[in-house]
């Protein structure tokens, strides 16, 4: 839990050429608000899938409406994004309860995905993706 002292704790989490900045303060209200650059996160990420990817680490360790939180995320796409704001989550939980670590890490939560889009090659029309082959 968030001490006296310590009144927010930021971590970052990225994902493809997405970053998050994420701020954690205690709930106001017992509400857990979470904010994604300026928006509710639900308007922000109108998907369902990515509203669940990010609530992933919250209903794991059962502190849905502990926490407050503040995110600004840049770059990628919203899958991307979505991936990087749940990286964040996870290392502010780590960071405000140390328990949460091995619960965590065994969800695979705290383990960046280094996947990313391969360059394109020259000579070829993508990173892969050749000319038709003519035999004659």
């Amino acid at each position: 839990m968030l001490s006296n002292k310590v009144k927010k704790i930021n971590a970052t989490g990225r994902r493809k050429t997405a970053t998050a900045r994420v701020y954690c303060s205690p709930a106001t209200k017992g509400e857990g608000k979470i904010i994604v650059n300026g928006r509710d996160f639900e308007n922000y990420f109108p998907r369902q899938t990515a509203q669940q990817i990010i609530m992933q680490p919250l209903e794991l360790t059962e502190s849905v409406s502990n926490y407050d939180f503040k995110i600004n995320v840049r770059g990628g796409g919203l899958s991307g994004q979505a991936g990087a704001v749940l990286l964040g989550i996870a290392r502010v939980l780590e960071a405000t309860n140390g328990e949460l670590r091995p619960l965590l890490r065994k969800a695979g939560f705290l383990t960046r995905d280094p996947r990313s889009v391969e360059r394109k090659k020259p000579g070829k029309h993508k990173a892969r993706k050749s000319t038709q082959f003519s035999k004659r």
